[in-house]
């Protein structure tokens, strides 16, 4: 947020409400700006937008759009309607506070009550509608897979890819792997090598290799306590494929990321590389990059390596199957797969103890039908072979961000000129950590503040300690207090996992960022420098990155909060047992405890007493009988109604 030069007027993103009411954020003032829907002046959600001015009224300012700098988006999902004569399309976007008018010359085929996507062309006049033309016709409203794409798309993700992406993957899968592209690579093919993965992934972007490495004594036992273990971090070598400027580099760079909704997943690359010749799939040759490390039993890094490889995965392991492996040592790999989970939990440990903060959230997953309808909601279980792959994970992620950095060992090495895409995590905000301390203090939680920030030993130990109807509701609190994570070419550390360095190069199949660090790593191995004159373009593409990021986790909550909103809607009148996860002046918002369905208890509907709301301590208080809800408190409720258009679910206590 910035004034500009001289003119008194402010620049500045714009959040639009369901109303058509607009808020400017100014950094150092608590109250935003309020823009009123007839001083929007065309502004949509998102916009960057200058303003100006306008009133102040008991302390509250309010102003006016006079300039539209940058517009987020053109594009919108929704339903074709007519009416007299007019037919305009109604925005699934509840933060789209007009309707679009859509010419007959601008149908393109789409007929009215289908949900179509349509771009506007013309908006001129803020007193009249914007005019629109439908680029794509999605389906028929309700049907599972046309709610599932138009939500994607909606984000910006589109399921299709352009013919000259696609036919460019698929001869570059028809080539295949050919006898040149093993040379230069260092051969693990004859190591043991698996991959851990969810049973239904198709993609596979790591697998690991390990072996143990013989005691320096040679009459020492093969299992002796001196032993070290060489273990291997493969990741998929999409670079070698996708080229600096191919149709499938610029593809993948605008895309930024692959986006997973409930019952599919939308790839950043045509499925030809993504689920075939770059999948590091069991019994195949896969060309890799990888970072190998040297690790003792107190899973200290004593060596590494980073380079080019050929791999031949001998086993595909979903998480179920490996944590079998893991507790039961009379199943083949019990052995290795042990010891690795014995190191891993010792690199969790050491990473606690530097400072990582944990922020795990329970997830649900649906068991859908036929035709994409939710039957059964049941938790995802993380395991101790969930956590094994995530700590090698950010192994290597860690050391190839070190690597890349150059000044990693206390002065040795060259400067810290490269450059190199990190992915960092802010401190958060002195401001987020005090409302914080309030609420942990209103739950009876002891919290101290260290330089305005809660240090992340005691947000840990607490959330160790938590009461179970009230974990979840702190995790969120404490989520939402966090600064988000971004890519970017200056290095701050990252604050969650308490690293110096850090980056993202172990999925490169479905991240965008990944590529572009293998391909520093391939340049830093073979002792070229990246110049500075470089820095614009990758900021830029850091920055694109982490826009399509929350975009595709945008999509994925809204494809689980469609899921929970449709599997409700049979279940009317139902009660359930509830936590209270949120509480504002019209209602509080309850989240069921089984299947994580949130929904709305209006406060109107609380008929016992007339409730008023306390906005420093979030909480709702009976004016006779003093009775409060506040976040965390349990509730039984009934589902009153739903609303799959707008994703909404009313509850009524009970």
């Amino acid at each position: 947020m910035k004034t500009s030069n001289g003119t008194g007027k402010i620049q500045g993103t714009i959040s639009i409400n369901s109303k058509g009411t607009g808020y400017v954020k100014i950094l150092g003032q608590e109250e935003d700006i309020e823009i009123e829907p007839k001083y929007l002046h065309t502004a949509l959600n998102g916009d960057t937008v200058e303003i100006a001015l306008r009133d102040k009224k008991e302390g509250k300012s309010y102003g006016e759009v006079s300039r539209i700098i940058n517009r987020e988006k053109y594009s919108f999902a929704g339903v074709l309607e007519r009416e007299d004569g007019i037919l305009f399309l109604k925005p699934d976007d509840t933060k789209m506070y007009t309707d679009i008018l859509v010419p007959e010359k601008s149908l393109h085929g789409a007929k009215v009550g289908q949900k179509v996507f349509v771009e506007i062309v013309s908006w001129e006049d803020s007193e009249k509608s914007p005019i629109g033309k439908v680029i794509k016709i999605l389906g028929k409203p309700g049907d599972n897979n046309v709610e599932m794409l138009s939500i994607a798309i909606e984000k910006g993700f589109d399921s299709d890819f352009p013919h000259k992406v696609e036919d460019e993957a698929k001869k570059i899968k028809q080539s295949g792997i050919k006898e040149e592209d093993y040379r230069g690579r260092k051969d693990f093919r004859k190591t043991l090598t698996f991959t851990i993965d969810p049973y239904d992934a198709k993609d596979f972007d790591d697998a690991i290799s390990f072996r143990i490495i013989s005691p320096a004594t040679p009459h020492s036992p093969p299992q002796a306590g001196g032993e070290e273990f060489e273990i291997g971090i493969h990741i998929a070598d999409v670079s070698h494929y996708v080229k600096i400027g191919s149709e499938l580099d610029k593809e993948a760079k605008n895309r930024g990321t692959s986006v997973y909704l409930v019952d599919r997943t939308i790839p950043m690359l045509p499925e030809a590389l993504s689920n075939d010749l770059c999948s590091l799939m069991p019994n195949v040759d896969r060309l890799a990059m990888s970072a190998v490390f040297t690790i003792d039993k107190n899973a200290r890094v004593k060596s590494k390596w980073f380079g080019k490889t050929v791999i031949h995965s001998q086993k595909r392991f979903t998480y179920e199957e490996a944590e079998e492996v893991i507790k039961k040592d009379n199943l083949p790999l019990h052995k290795e797969l042990s010891i690795l989970n014995k190191l891993a939990k010792k690199m969790t440990k050491e990473r606690f103890e530097n400072g990582a903060m944990s922020l795990d959230q329970e997830e649900v997953k649906f068991v859908l039908d036929e035709k994409g309808v939710p039957t059964k909601v049941i938790k995802k279980v993380r395991g101790d072979s969930n956590r094994l792959i995530e700590e090698f994970m950010l192994l290597a992620n860690k050391k190839v961000a070190e690597e890349l950095s150059h000044d990693f060992e206390k002065g040795k090495g060259k400067k810290d000129n490269t450059l190199s895409i990190y992915r960092v995590h802010d401190l958060p905000s002195k401001e987020k950590m005090e409302d914080l301390a309030f609420f942990l203090r209103s739950l009876g939680y002891k919290v101290s503040l260290k330089d305005g920030i809660i240090p992340s030993h005691e947000i840990n130990k607490i959330l160790e300690n938590i009461k179970t109807n009230e974990k979840d509701t702190v995790q969120r609190a404490v989520i939402r207090s966090m600064a988000k994570a971004i890519y970017s070419t200056k290095n701050i550390g990252h604050y969650g996992l308490a690293f110096k360095y850090y980056t993202h190069f172990t999925s490169p199949i479905r991240r965008y960022p990944d590529v572009v660090i293998h391909r520093l790593l391939e340049q830093h191995i073979q002792n070229k420098e990246i110049g500075r004159d470089k820095l614009q373009e990758y900021e830029k593409i850091s920055r694109v990155s982490s826009e399509q990021e929350k975009r595709a986790s945008d999509a994925e909550r809204a494809s689980i909060k469609y899921k929970q909103v449709e599997y409700m809607s049979s279940r009317i009148g139902s009660t359930w047992n509830g936590v209270i996860s949120g509480v504002t002046e019209w209602g509080i918002y309850v989240e069921e405890i089984e299947t994580k369905c949130e929904g709305l208890v209006r406060v109107r509907d609380i008929k016992d007493d007339f409730y008023v709301y306390d906005e420093k301590k979030m909480e709702l208080v009976g004016k006779k009988k003093k009775k409060k809800y506040k976040l965390g408190g349990n509730v039984k409720i009934k589902v009153k109604g739903v609303d799959l258009e707008r994703k909404t679910i009313d509850y009524a206590l009970v």
